[in-house]
């Protein structure tokens, strides 16, 4: 039975997964959803290492599918190279990842580095990044957008600035770029870059929110993958 290890991206929590984890559930999946905690100032590496803990703590769950969302990208990356042996899989929803000694502000355009600089400066004490509006991620909905502005938290700024360190085992352990359709920032090369497949998907950078069912079926699909993959092995 697969374990998805489910990984939220910034200003989110475990809740941004709460209607996938159901789905997965309902075809015998089991789900982690591991907290990247914004309370104090944490940086990208005391992420991965919280992700590590939860990889820990599933080793008798046999290969895992590590599913990270945006931010998270580069997060998971870092923890399944720590412990690569227990990943048979990594998903992306548009998420950003690149080589060794990446982060968010060397993958991210200027403008939107120097928005985050900005709001850190003048409304988060220079340390947090304010969450920015539900229409940030493509939220139109009142409801979803209510639903998602009551949960968002501060950001450390220090999870954006902090380079990734890789050791390249990462890079044997086969992945998925899912990429959202109409994109934002072009998550399908950056996946490309890493050797991962891609996958288009339509809906909005929080597509696990307003269209969780197709993100579910792709999830799963990625299931299939790892097993036949795993098969090809032995």
């Amino acid at each position: 039975m697969t374990t998805f290890v489910l990984v939220h991206g910034a200003w989110h929590g475990p809740w941004a997964w709460d209607r996938i984890v159901p789905l997965l559930h309902d075809a015998g999946a089991h789900t982690i959803t591991p907290d990247l905690s914004t309370v104090g100032d944490h940086g990208l590496h005391d992420h991965a290492e919280a992700v590590v803990a939860a990889l820990d703590a599933a080793q008798e769950e046999g290969k895992l599918v590590l599913v990270g969302h945006s931010y998270a990208g580069l997060v998971v990356r870092e923890a399944a190279d720590a412990r690569p042996n227990a990943v048979g899989h990594i998903a992306l929803v548009d998420g950003w990842v690149g080589p060794d000694g990446a982060s968010m502000f060397s993958l991210a355009p200027d403008a939107f580095v120097n928005a985050v600089r900005t709001a850190a400066q003048t409304r988060g004490d220079g340390w947090r990044i304010p969450p920015p509006p539900p229409a940030a991620f493509g939220i139109a909905d009142p409801d979803t957008a209510a639903w998602l502005a009551a949960r968002m938290l501060p950001q450390p700024l220090r999870t954006f600035t902090e380079p990734t360190r890789l050791s390249g085992a990462v890079d044997r352990i086969p992945g998925t770029a899912i990429h959202c359709r109409p994109q934002t920032y072009p998550f399908d090369r950056f996946g490309e870059a890493v050797g991962y497949r891609t996958h288009a998907l339509d809906g909005p950078h929080d597509v696990m929110l307003t269209d969780p069912k197709p993100l579910a079926r792709i999830l799963l699909d990625v299931c299939f993958l790892q097993e036949a993959e795993a098969r090809s092995l032995e």
